[in-house]
C-alpha cells in the first residue's frame, strides 16, 4: 500500500490550496487528513468515509473541505481562507474499511499513511 500526498506549498494568508492523496495497492474505505505544525503534535484536520459522511476539526470547520474519488482511489483536502496557524506537513491516512464515527478522529484508527507535504502561510 502506498500513499502519496501532493499539492502543498507556499501561499499567502487568506489564499487557498488543494491537496491530493493518491492511494495505490488497495481498496479504502475511510480516509483522513492530518496536520503537524513546529512543535506541536500530529492533529486530526478532516475525514471521509466510503459512505459519504464526513467529519471537521473545529479550527478549519467552514474553510476546509475533504473529497474523495473512490473510482482513483484518491482523496483532495480543498483549503481556503489559510491562517499563518495552519502552517504544518499534512499527512494522508487510509484504512482498508470504515473507521466508525468515534474514532476518526484518532491517529491509531489509521493503517497506512503518506510521508506528508509541506503547507506554508506566510506574507
Amino acid at each position: 500500500v502506498q500513499l502519496v500526498e501532493s499539492g502543498g506549498g507556499l501561499v499567502q494568508p487568506g489564499g487557498s490550496l488543494r491537496l491530493s492523496c493518491a492511494a495505490s495497492g488497495g481498496t479504502f474505505g475511510s480516509y483522513a487528513w492530518f496536520r503537524q505544525g513546529p512543535g506541536k503534535e500530529r492533529e486530526f484536520v478532516a475525514g471521509s468515509r466510503y459512505s459519504g459522511s464526513t467529519n471537521y476539526a473545529d479550527s478549519v470547520k467552514g474553510r476546509f473541505t475533504i473529497s474523495r474519488d473512490n473510482a482513483k482511489n484518491t482523496v483532495y483536502l480543498q483549503m481556503n481562507s489559510l491562517k499563518p496557524e495552519d502552517t504544518a506537513v499534512y499527512y494522508c491516512a487510509a484504512h482498508s474499511r470504515t473507521v466508525i464515527l468515534s474514532s476518526m478522529r484518532r491517529i491509531s484508527a489509521y493503517d497506512f499513511w503518506g510521508q506528508g507535504t509541506q503547507v506554508t502561510v506566510s506574507s
